[in-house]
């Protein structure tokens, strides 16, 4: 191959065709923006959201639920269709959870 072929060789610059940068660090200031006023302040949710994610949040009151309905009496146990449902979900959750786990340690 000839050396001074570069001289022909055509060399289109469309955007993003050269060198490009990106900050990858996560933010969730776009999704607390989008949070209206009549449904709550967004600093206060950004900064609860620091303390523990609505997931975390949400297995609390679970656990809790299901706790304080162990104490009631079998009967009102198997006649509750919201309780059935809410161990239903957090067996599914959980074994999710364990799946996860399981293929993350691999």
């Amino acid at each position: 191959m000839f050396p001074w072929i570069w001289l022909w060789a055509p060399q289109l610059r469309l955007p993003f065709g050269g060198d490009v940068t990106q900050d990858i660090e996560p933010t969730l200031q776009a999704f607390f923006r989008g949070i209206k006023p009549a449904s709550g302040d967004a600093r206060i949710e950004a900064q609860a959201f620091d303390v523990a994610s609505y997931g975390d949040q949400l297995g609390v009151i679970t656990r809790l639920l299901l706790e304080w309905a162990e104490r009631l009496p079998a009967d009102a146990q198997e006649k509750s269709k919201p309780l059935e449902e809410l161990r239903a979900i957090h067996a599914a959750i959980e074994a999710i959870k364990g799946v996860e786990r399981v293929r993350r340690s691999r």
